[in-house]
């Protein structure tokens, strides 16, 4: 199994299948029609998460209650994770 770099690592020092293992812990499915869509279910959220060139763009909700919001590569993992898992 591949390991992840370390929490403080800035997402563009991971590799795209480590952003994918990434991704895939915490719980996020990749869309089969999109392999650079992600769909996370919460409890309380869902969101869609996708891969960009030059960020990762995230879109909160459904219907029209809908926020979107960006985190730039250069951001570190554990305070993506942290803004992702705080939700909209």
């Amino acid at each position: 199994m591949r390991a992840l770099p370390p929490p403080k690592t800035p997402l563009n020092q991971h590799s795209l299948g480590a952003l994918e293992l990434w991704l895939t812990s915490l719980g996020a499915k990749r869309k089969k029609e999109n392999p650079c869509l992600w769909v996370w279910t919460m409890p309380q959220w869902s969101a869609e998460i996708a891969i960009k060139k030059d960020e990762l763009m995230v879109l909160w909700g459904e219907g029209d209650a809908k926020s979107q919001f960006s985190f730039p590569y250069g951001l570190p993992r554990q305070d993506v994770e942290a803004a992702l898992k705080h939700g909209p």
